[in-house]
């Protein structure tokens, strides 16, 4: 998805669908260049905390601010990387424990930049983009969650 500004929509509503992933994967054989290709998918897990557990993660996010920084950190890590793709998606709304909220997707001739560009785009995601995530418990309780 694109917006009407060119800045590429890296939101997906709840959970980040399988097919979503396997298509994405299956849409880069055609791009013979391509050596390696690395990916990050973060899943909901069932935390424990004052003896209730998690059931869901509710994300928000400043939107126009969180696309702007998302095609600056891209930008950034393609004039970094000798990479051929990269794709980031991210939840919004509810996503229960087990579902995919992070698909980060990056691909290159070779894999050391792969991996790397991967890696660095996990971590400037979650440290970066202002985008936050209310623990949902299953007393129906919710807290703010911290990035680890």
């Amino acid at each position: 998805m694109e917006k009407a500004n060119n800045i590429k929509d890296i939101f997906v509503n709840g959970a980040i669908p399988p097919d979503k992933i396997a298509k994405s994967i299956a849409n880069h054989g055609v791009k013979t260049a391509i050596g390696a290709h690395s990916i990050f998918l973060g899943q909901i897990r069932t935390d424990e905390n004052n003896g209730r557990k998690v059931v869901a993660i509710e994300y928000t996010a400043y939107r126009d601010m969180a696309l702007e920084k998302a095609r600056e950190i891209r930008e950034e890590t393609f004039s970094k990387y000798d990479l051929t793709c990269l794709h980031i998606y991210h939840s919004l709304g509810e996503v229960n424990v087990g579902e995919i909220c992070l698909f980060v997707f990056t691909s290159s001739p070779h894999r050391k930049a792969a991996i790397a560009a991967c890696n660095e785009l996990v971590e400037r995601i979650k440290s970066e983009l202002p985008i936050w995530g209310k623990e949902v418990f299953d007393d129906n309780s919710e807290q703010w969650k911290v990035n680890q």
